[in-house]
């Protein structure tokens, strides 16, 4: 008899809300704080300066109530939660392009800031959940949809603290555990298995990887890592042997290395 199908992770529509709400805020604060010097820092993403990013956030959170000012789509979902993160590297030539132009064109961050927060407010003040919205990618449900700008924000707010020196943006819990969950189901999606044991403390344990499934006892093949590094793993800032080498990952196993399966994200 063929192993049960794993049933999908259910995230809480109330909570992903707030989070995406609470973790653009931490942002908003922080980008009000910068010198014209600090947001004309480098950041890792080659060719983006601090200000291209500041302005890139709003664009993840804008796109919400863009679309839904927009007419529901006709189609039915076309978009599942575990394949967006593997559509996201074919678009980030174009994004830049955007998130440049939008930086240019509005000088006062926190103005932008402030109409981009008043527009998600009003707009999922009367959104249902199952409302959907299309994406670049493929209609998604609202509710999904949502928990994709977790990790939109979760990712940026590191980049931007990895950018200016002494900043130091708080992650909301629930968007932060949002982002972790994802992207670990993500890696369990693109190498399903049983044999190799990926626990990210405190907000997911995944297993992933062909061979032979662990049952019980100390599982053979063990990743252990904290929330934001795996996040870097899997979107590519943080390159698998480097992590290793820092001891930010622990692996023991033949089947641990999971350098030939990251970043999840381009």
């Amino acid at each position: 008899m063929p192993p049960a199908k794993k049933r999908a992770r259910t995230y809480d529509p109330a909570k992903i809300r707030t989070a995406v709400l609470t973790q653009f805020g931490h942002v908003r604060r922080a980008i009000r704080t910068l010198t014209p010097d600090q947001l004309a820092l480098p950041t890792r993403l080659e060719g983006w300066t601090v200000r291209d990013l500041a302005a890139h956030v709003t664009m993840a959170v804008e796109t919400v109530s863009h679309n839904l000012d927009r007419d529901e789509p006709a189609a039915k979902q076309g978009l599942t939660l575990l394949e967006w993160p593997f559509t996201t590297a074919g678009r980030a030539e174009g994004i830049s392009g955007d998130a440049q132009a939008l930086a240019t064109a509005n000088p006062d961050l926190d103005a932008l800031y402030a109409r981009t927060e008043e527009r998600i407010t009003d707009k999922l003040a009367a959104a249902p959940d199952g409302r959907l919205i299309g994406s670049r990618t493929g209609a998604m449900t609202l509710a999904d949809f949502l928990v994709t700008r977790t990790v939109e924000l979760v990712v940026h707010t590191d980049d931007l603290n990895a950018a200016v020196p002494g900043l130091d943006i708080p992650y909301d819990r629930q968007a932060l555990a949002a982002c972790t969950r994802l992207l670990a189901d993500a890696l369990a999606a693109k190498a399903p298995g049983g044999s190799t044991e990926v626990r990210i403390p405190p907000y997911a344990v995944v297993q992933c990887v062909e061979g032979p499934r662990h049952t019980r006892g100390t599982p053979p093949n063990v990743v252990e890592t904290d929330p934001l590094t795996w996040i870097r793993l899997a979107t590519g800032r943080v390159g698998w042997q480097d992590a290793v080498a820092e001891a930010k990952v622990s692996a023991s196993g033949e089947r641990a290395d999971l350098g030939g399966l990251l970043p999840l994200m381009g």
